[in-house]
């Protein structure tokens, strides 16, 4: 039986903190409460609002269109910090095993992240994605979705510290990350469903993607 999306992150979760050194899982759960007391939610796009436009490159260079790709039907777009993150690779596994599900719903699934196009092809080869996965280099698009922050000092530190240098993933010196953030896009460019979580041990399960594609006379 196939562990569900929620029980795969907290078991990951519970043996990293098992296995952390001293003190760090609290020092990122205290820095997860302060971005979620700050963070400003009202930026993000609520369900009926439109959607900002935008094209990306994809893993093999190839520029994808939100618009272009709304013709063939609802999109689910899915913003996630990148491949280091082991949270978004096991989100990521997990909507790629969704993804047959997704597409007999009519939805297209479309990922996003700010690192550096040859992170994006080492993610989709690494997890064996069959879905657009896109580089927002900058974090231009997660911006205009009004999800970006910027990772403090003491954060940045901890990081550097675990081998993750966004310097060089992300190809700038911003040390800024999109909370992670999922929407539900319907043809007409308005959001249908929208899950923006600043806790990024948190993501939407495929089951409520694929709810929210279904019409409310197929539920």
């Amino acid at each position: 039986m196939t562990m569900s999306l929620e029980h795969e992150l907290a078991d990951f979760n519970a043996k990293f903190e098992a296995n952390a050194p001293a003190g760090a899982a609290a020092f990122l759960n205290s820095k997860i409460e302060e971005l979620t007391a700050a963070f400003p939610f009202d930026r993000v796009p609520k369900p009926g609002d439109l959607v900002p436009e935008f094209s990306l490159p994809g893993a093999s260079g190839e520029a994808v269109s939100l618009l272009e790709t709304l013709a063939g039907g609802p999109v689910v777009l899915t913003f996630y910090r990148g491949a280091w993150c082991p949270y978004c690779n096991i989100q990521l596994a997990a909507y790629e095993r969704a993804l047959p599900a997704i597409a007999e719903a009519g939805g297209c699934l479309v990922a996003i992240s700010p690192q550096l196009p040859d992170g994006s092809l080492s993610m989709t080869e690494k997890n064996n994605l069959t879905f657009d996965v896109l580089s927002d280099e900058g974090n231009a698009v997660a911006r205009k979705f009004g999800l970006v922050y910027k990772l403090p000092d003491d954060l940045k530190a901890a990081y550097s510290s675990f081998g993750v240098d966004l310097a060089a993933i992300n190809g700038d010196n911003s040390w800024e990350l999109p909370i992670p953030a999922t929407f539900v896009i319907g043809s007409n460019g308005r959001a249908q469903l929208v899950h923006a979580e600043s806790d990024y041990r948190n993501r939407l399960a495929p089951e409520a993607i694929v709810d929210a594609l279904r019409p409310s006379w197929a539920a």
